[in-house]
């Protein structure tokens, strides 16, 4: 398997896609929509977990015309976030469940777009084979070290520390 830091993040995309697809097969029963929504929120988590701690900054540093993408980015994986927490408290049985997690293959797929087609072109561009390949082994050690559920969002918490005082 390949360290490169886009190669890594492009294989979870593609794991997270096929999943994507399964549960909008008609044939897909309940039972394994749940477990497909199970298996994308620890992918995902895990995923968001390397980009955010190491990617994201990295790369800001590195490469100062993507900041605005960069940026954005951490806003779409806040929303996640958020549709991921609410997820992981349901079953595939209630009425809101399917219709959510379709916003949030909807909010992960445009943010892969945007990733893939967008940014990543131009990190590799300014990026040597060295760096690229420094940045995924990190982040690829970094995995075990990512958060087991879903976490809570950031500014949920401060949001609701706030009500609380």
């Amino acid at each position: 398997m390949s360290t490169d830091a886009i190669s890594v993040l492009k294989e979870d995309h593609r794991e997270v896609k096929r999943l994507f697809a399964e549960f909008e097969k008609k044939s897909t029963t309940d039972e394994r929509k749940g477990e497909i929504c199970a298996e994308v929120l620890h992918k995902l988590t895990v995923h968001t977990f390397i980009e955010d701690k190491i990617m994201y900054p990295e790369v800001r540093e590195l490469v100062k015309d993507i900041e605005d993408d960069i940026l954005e980015s951490y806003e779409e994986h806040h929303v996640v976030d958020v549709l991921s927490l609410e997820l992981a408290g349901m079953t595939p049985d209630e009425e809101r469940f399917e219709p959510k997690f379709m916003v949030m293959m909807e909010n992960v797929r445009h943010h892969i777009k945007e990733e893939e087609d967008g940014w990543f072109p131009k990190v590799r561009e300014a990026l040597s084979r060295t760096q690229l390949a420094d940045i995924g082994a990190r982040m690829i050690a970094e995995r075990a070290n990512a958060p087991k559920s879903v976490p809570e969002p950031k500014g949920l918490r401060q949001a609701l520390d706030a009500l609380s005082e």
